[in-house]
């Protein structure tokens, strides 16, 4: 049975009253929103960290995932209309809960790069048919507000999605943010099965051959396909909220300070400011408005390159009288807000731009397509930051013992030392000390008195990479120590790599065989204190992350090259509308 989706016959006027199947739908987006955006914020580092890919080969994959979810959802809105709307969304939403499960459940590299696959189209068919169902469930003078409620409700999502990825990271480790992810999909997935109708009968809708057609129409538009190009440099900024940012914050500061809070400070400005600011633009040209958005954006990655330059000037605090912040987090906090700003003066009047492009008829034909800018940004900012991530601020597991040991001293303020490989044999639950571990202990100014016990322990380590064991050393019934096993997954080693680690007395290497191919880990034993160093007692971080801000004077320019693209774009556009109008007189 199907919902009405249009009230009956009579005089228009404005209402709030909606088909139940409005709110379902809604009810559905909003649990879909807070999965993605929840797995969306740690992706990268859950790539690197949890399943073992570099940082290029987590830029390529995570670029490619963002870019097709902008893709795709034409065609599947194409599968939904044959098909029905309540069919494909109980398509989508069982795959998504499988797909993120899967991608929870197995820290493999096939199997992250299958489960993002899953994800991929359950997410590409989300997405026309929720906002198809709120535009057939409202009639042509409330589809305004319908729209509204659902914009909200993805930042809504968006909001909740990335406020709770932060704990879950911090308390349980990366991998349960999928897990997470996976139930918000399953709740989603009963909304639909339960109570959601169809808001009308399966329709004929495009054929792929039309979709493909619309596609070679809009680009071939030299205007509209230039612009997509130019705006593509903008979003590329703005992705950098979801590739390089977590990870760049957690490498030069350690966990804790909430990357997937901060990420939240650009959707909180958007929904503050879109509303004033695109009424301050009214009567601005799009080409106009869309150029102080493109102004701003290169200003908000140089700020966050200043970083070191401010902390320089500071130290290693800053007081703003109710918070206390490192300079890194602020020059973030400075350049995010600014991207929300930026944003609104853009957005809107794009859109705007994109139907003025369109001819007669063809409007929603322009509109379906402007999403490519984020198809041509994700993919070249994500896989832009692998590169820039690899070169400037690379992956701790990458790094010498001994680098890896001074990072951690400068990130971690509980971290003490790392035991040497031959040490790993003395820790074993219910044992006394060994006099082996009391001399590394003693070695590092850490003394402990005589015959205290390693007890187990399993408390959620600080450093949750990979951590299978912890024991604890006691006194009074206090934990004062912990040494806690901690494996980074290095998936598909080649052999020869793995003997010239093992040559080089790398942290034990351990290899795991399946299917013919070398699977492999790295395994360290590191000591963790109960007392917290202060941040003023922490040494800065190694010099091979001196020049980690270089990455963002890479965005900088990228934003540089885009804001300029659009002065030569506007003069020529301008200098041949002039010679038309010339010859049309």
């Amino acid at each position: 049975m199907a919902d009405a989706a249009i009230p009956p016959a009579g005089p228009e006027k404005l209402s709030w009253q909606y088909p139940p199947t409005f709110w379902f739908a809604n009810g559905a987006e909003l649990f879909e929103r807070a999965a993605f955006y929840g797995m969306f914020i740690t992706i990268f580092r859950y790539l690197t960290i949890s399943v073992g890919f570099s940082d290029v080969e987590a830029g390529w994959i995570t670029g490619t995932f963002a870019a097709s979810l902008y893709f795709l959802p034409t065609f599947m809105g194409i599968m939904a209309d044959k098909i029905g709307f309540k069919q494909a969304l109980t398509l989508a939403f069982a795959l998504l809960t499988v797909g993120y499960g899967l991608l929870g459940a197995y820290q493999a590299k096939s199997t992250a790069v299958i489960a993002l696959g899953v994800i991929v189209v359950g997410g590409a068919i989300v997405k026309p048919v929720i906002s198809g169902t709120v535009a057939k469930c409202s009639d042509s003078i409330n589809r305004a507000r319908a729209m509204s409620i659902f914009y909200m409700v993805v930042n809504i999502g968006s909001f909740l999605g990335k406020s709770v990825a932060a704990p879950l990271n911090e308390f349980f480790g990366l991998d349960k943010i999928n897990f997470y992810a996976a139930a918000m999909a399953f709740c989603a997935l009963i909304l639909i099965v339960f109570f959601y109708r169809n808001p009308d009968a399966a329709g004929t809708g495009k054929t792929v051959r039309q979709a493909l057609l619309g596609l070679v129409k809009v680009l071939g538009n030299v205007r509209f396909g230039v612009m997509i190009l130019i705006i593509g440099g903008f979003w590329a900024i703005q992705g950098q909220l979801y590739a390089s940012m977590p990870s760049y914050i957690e490498r030069l500061l350690g966990v804790g300070y909430k990357p997937e809070w901060l990420a939240n400070i650009n959707p909180l400005v958007v929904v503050l400011l879109v509303v004033p600011i695109t009424h301050l633009v009214r009567n601005f040209k799009p080409a106009n408005a869309i150029g102080i958005g493109l102004a701003i954006i290169p200003f908000t990655a140089l700020v966050v390159a200043l970083g070191p330059v401010v902390t320089k000037l500071t130290g290693e605090s800053i007081n703003l009288w109710i918070v206390t912040l490192h300079p890194l987090v602020l020059v973030f906090i400075v350049g995010i807000a600014f991207q929300g700003v930026a944003e609104c003066f853009l957005s809107p009047k794009w859109l705007e731009f994109a139907s003025k492009q369109a001819p007669p008829g063809e409007v929603g034909l322009y509109l379906g397509y402007s999403h490519l800018t984020t198809f041509f940004a994700w993919l070249f900012g994500f896989v832009l930051a692998g590169y820039l991530l690899a070169g400037y601020c690379p992956d701790p597991k990458t790094l010498r013992p001994e680098v890896r040991h001074d990072w951690r001293l400068a990130t971690d303020p509980g971290y003490r030392f790392a035991l040497d490989n031959q040490l790993f044999g003395e820790v074993a639950a219910g044992a006394p000390v060994s006099a082996a571990l009391q001399a590394a202990f003693a070695g590092h100014d850490l003394e402990l008195p005589p015959e205290v016990q390693l007890e187990e322990d399993h408390p959620e380590g600080r450093w949750a990479v990979k951590t299978t064991d912890t024991w604890a050393i006691k006194l009074d019934g206090e934990t004062k120590y912990q040494i806690k096993r901690v494996s980074y997954n290095v998936n598909d080693l080649p052999r020869d790599l793995v003997a010239q680690l093992e040559a080089e007395d790398h942290p034990k290497v351990l290899i795991e065989p399946a299917e013919g191919r070398q699977r492999a880990k790295l395994v360290e034993y590191v000591v963790i204190s109960s007392r917290q160093r202060p941040r003023a007692e922490m040494p800065p971080v190694p010099a091979v992350y001196d020049r980690a801000h270089y990455l963002w004077y890479a965005f900088t320019l990228v934003g540089i090259v885009a804001f300029l693209a659009l002065l030569v774009f506007k003069y020529v556009t301008d200098a041949f509308d002039a010679r038309a109008a010339q010859a049309r007189e």
